[in-house]
């Protein structure tokens, strides 16, 4: 049997349908996958495709919550940025409980990471009417103390696949373009990044979907 393939559109109207059920609270949903997977591009589609349905939303990323540089040198840990203990993960649980608990209305700030700088911008983003959250980040399927408090206050997961060859090619580029020489951006990829994404590769199974790009959309393998 072939597979589902749904555009971000049809994702959202499945969003939005859930949105209306989840009884006036606000609805999360999370988008996880390895570093490279296109979970960004994934997260903001369907925060316009929510929008463009009348139904406000937003994207609440998880990297605002990595720790920030100076601290992550003065640890000796800024090699290994990127890595679980390289946030600040009772911080991302205690927002994800507000975003999640808080009144439609009021105020929630969360913080958003900054590419250019390479270090978090405390309360860059609002939520306030936002119906909707699209929280997306590698590890909020990852089963390890203060991680595996994370998925109770998602209402559901998808999980964006995609082959290790694929995502060595995207980081190796996104490192080039941050600036890092071809043999750093070399090394940052073989010790970091794919031993991260085989790490987020073996949560997948506690997704509610897996999802796959390809031509038209995304194809849709339901976990459960």
């Amino acid at each position: 049997m072939t597979a589902e393939v749904l555009g971000p559109g049809e994702l959202a109207a499945r969003i939005v349908r859930a949105a209306d059920d989840a009884g006036g609270r606000r609805y999360l949903v999370g988008v996880a996958g390895p570093p490279g997977a296109g979970k960004s591009t994934l997260a903001r589609s369907l925060a316009d495709a929510v929008r463009s349905l009348g139904v406000p939303g937003e994207v609440a990323g998880m990297d605002g919550f990595h720790r920030s540089s100076a601290e992550l040198r003065d640890s000796g840990a800024l090699g290994r940025k990127g890595q679980p203990d390289t946030f600040d993960v009772a911080a991302f649980v205690a927002r994800l409980r507000r975003l999640r608990d808080s009144a439609i209305g009021v105020p929630v700030p969360w913080p958003v990471y900054d590419r250019a700088r390479h270090d978090p911008i405390p309360d860059a983003v609002t939520f306030t009417g936002e119906r909707v959250a699209i929280v997306e980040g590698n590890y909020l399927l990852l089963d390890r103390p203060g991680w595996g408090e994370v998925r109770e206050y998602l209402d559901e997961v998808w999980y964006l696949d995609v082959e290790e060859s694929v995502i060595e090619q995207r980081l190796l580029r996104r490192h080039r373009r941050g600036g890092k020489s071809p043999d750093r951006a070399q090394a940052m990829v073989a010790g970091s990044d794919l031993p991260n994404a085989r790490l987020i590769a073996q949560t997948a199974d506690r997704a509610d979907l897996v999802l796959r790009a390809v031509r038209g959309g995304y194809r849709i393998r339901p976990v459960r």
